[in-house]
């Protein structure tokens, strides 16, 4: 073999070695670049499977209701002050006395004919005393008056008396009888002066001034004490001329009084004229006795005047955002805010004028605590 030949042939060994080698190493790289791309594609996947579950995670938990249509009151809402139905005054009706006793504090309950205060009554008894002894004394006047009488109209027919006499004595009998008379009204009006030393209630209430103080000499017709008669209240609303031609007599009416707590009534009757200075008419409610309601208090109300049908909502599930209303309505497991239109309230329950139907699905609890798009998970049982 020549060297030429020898030389050929090594040079080609040479070159199917680097052959191998270059094909080994492209095979290398591509199954490093393979299993590099399955990895980074397993890490994307993972990646937007977190954002999915991240997606769908609730933001919070929630209870729901349905929108229903149901019959509700129209109301007519006023204001105005609550007042006593009635107030009666009691006085002293006699005068000159000390007053020795005092029995009822204002807010007492009284009853009618129950003594309230007392006057000292030592001179009106000694008077009850005189007058009946004057009666007495009268009577026994007016007996022998009418003894005289009757015997000399017995002596008439004989003559034994003159004319004269007998018209003296039957005169005398009948002054004597006018004498009686006056003594016993002198009696009665002792007897009244010492009733008046009692100071009684006239009808049932409950006591809302006292003026009366122990020791005073009072004169007649001063003021002791005034109360609220049977201790009925009333809710002077004030409607304005609109108003008023929709509220008669006997409708049932709310007051919410400052405490939070609601009084219950009914129109007793409407004013026959507007005020010359506020332009407004007066509708006197009777108000349920409530213990929290007091004379004098400014409140507000609603009278219902009518039924009729609406789309309502539990009053929770209403949200107020920039000034504007708006439900969470349910969708799947979103929820969707919508903005709505409220109308009349009655306890939990608000009306809904626009923006959702009956049948939707809102978000209660929770409503104000989520947004538009949110995942949230609802409250079983609900």
């Amino acid at each position: 073999m020549s060297n030429e030949t020898w030389n050929w042939r090594r040079w080609m060994t040479g070159r199917r070695r680097t052959a191998v080698l270059t094909l080994g190493t492209i095979v290398v790289v591509v199954a490093v670049i393979a299993r590099a791309t399955t990895s980074h594609g397993e890490h994307v996947a993972a990646n937007l499977a977190d954002e999915a579950a991240a997606a769908l995670r609730p933001a919070l938990t929630v209870t729901t209701a349905r929108a229903e249509r149901r019959s509700m009151p129209a109301l007519i809402e006023a204001s105005g002050a609550v007042a006593a139905w009635q107030e009666a005054s009691v006085g002293a009706r006699i005068a000159g006395l000390p007053l020795v006793s005092v029995n009822v504090n204002v807010g007492d309950t009284i009853r009618k004919g129950q003594v309230l205060a007392r006057f000292d009554d030592a001179d009106v008894r000694a008077e009850v005393d005189q007058a009946e002894a004057n009666v007495a004394q009268a009577e026994a006047s007016a007996r022998q008056a009418d003894a005289n009488r009757d015997r000399a109209l017995a002596l008439e027919k004989s003559g034994a008396l003159s004319k004269q006499d007998i018209l003296q004595s039957v005169t005398q009998a009948a002054t004597a009888e006018a004498q009686v008379a006056q003594a016993r009204a002198a009696l009665v009006a002792a007897r009244l002066k010492l009733d008046y030393t009692v100071v009684t209630a006239p009808d049932s209430g409950i006591i809302s001034a006292r003026s009366a103080v122990l020791g005073i000499v009072a004169q007649a017709g001063t003021e002791l004490f005034r109360f609220i008669r049977q201790g009925r209240l009333e809710w002077r609303a004030e409607l304005t001329s609109a108003q008023v031609s929709a509220v008669r007599p006997g409708l049932a009416v709310s007051v919410t009084l400052p405490d939070g707590q609601t009084a219950t009534g009914r129109v007793r009757e409407l004013a026959p004229a507007l005020s010359a200075d506020t332009r407004l008419v007066l509708a006197y409610v009777d108000l349920d006795h409530t213990a929290s309601a007091r004379a004098g208090m400014y409140a507000n109300g609603a009278i219902q005047t009518a039924e009729r049908d609406g789309t309502t909502v539990p009053a929770e599930s209403i949200v107020i955002r920039d000034g504007r209303s708006y439900v969470l309505r349910l969708k799947g497991v979103r929820v969707e805010q919508l903005a709505v239109e409220v109308g009349r309230r009655q306890g939990r329950v608000a009306e809904i004028l626009s923006g959702i139907a009956p049948g939707d699905t809102v978000v209660v609890r929770g409503a104000g605590f989520v947004n538009d798009n949110d995942v949230v998970r609802v409250e079983n049982g609900t």
